[in-house]
């Protein structure tokens, strides 16, 4: 778990993941400071929550004045995406010591899923490393948050601008997919999607649901396609 070789390759793997996090983490410290939160709160709320998403909704619907069941029911719903990522990865850790495994999949994300996702399929990886990558991730969003609410204490940073942040990251995933058929589906429905519910008054939950209905109509849109041939 400790050797240098697992810690560097780990290193090597999640260096894009952190500096992603470093670009998205200070905006959402900012933000969690527009809201009244010192540095030890948001250091406490990223050991806790670790959810770059839910992290980002609670001082946006906070500042539009959700109640507090509604914030926490949302960012509920959202992080319900981990239970499919730590299902899908038992077959890798069924052999690990429970604790391990715990953690691993404890410290899992979106970016850090799909990293370690593509190295296991590639063969040469281990928990160990995969866990070292969660840790390397963690650390930064951690230690970036933090350092966003003392920049948003001594900087008067336009809360749109920083706002911004999550949905920018959103764009450069995006645009950096290979663009096949369905992806082209996935995004065209994510985005009506999206944009239908924030039209019905369903803002809250809208980015979930327009995932949802994307990645639903790019299922259909596949097994459609096999059926024609």
């Amino acid at each position: 778990m400790l050797s240098r070789d697992n810690i560097q390759a780990a290193f090597g793997a999640a260096f894009p993941i952190v500096l992603g996090y470093v670009a998205i983490g200070i905006p959402c410290g900012i933000l969690s400071s527009s809201i009244g939160m010192n540095a030890l709160q948001v250091l406490i709320m990223c050991l806790l929550l670790y959810s770059g998403a839910g992290q980002f909704m609670i001082p946006n619907m906070w500042l539009a004045a959700s109640p507090v069941a509604s914030i926490v029911a949302s960012v509920s719903l959202v992080n319900m995406r981990h239970i499919l990522y730590s299902t899908s990865i038992t077959s890798w850790v069924k052999d690990v010591p429970r604790p391990l495994s715990f953690f691993f999949a404890a410290t899992i994300t979106d970016e850090s899923f799909g990293v370690n996702m593509n190295r296991f399929l590639a063969g040469d990886w281990s928990v160990e490393r995969a866990t070292w990558v969660n840790c390397f991730s963690w650390s930064s969003w951690t230690l970036s948050c933090v350092a966003g609410t003392f920049i948003g204490s001594a900087l008067n940073i336009p809360l749109p601008i920083a706002a911004f942040a999550m949905t920018s990251i959103f764009i450069c995933l995006m645009v950096t997919q290979k663009m096949t058929p369905s992806n082209v589906v996935a995004i065209a429905t994510a985005v009506a999607g999206v944009f239908l519910c924030k039209l019905v008054g369903l803002s809250g939950p809208a980015i979930l649901l327009g995932a949802t209905f994307g990645v639903v109509a790019a299922i259909a849109f596949d097994r459609l396609r096999e059926v024609l041939r």
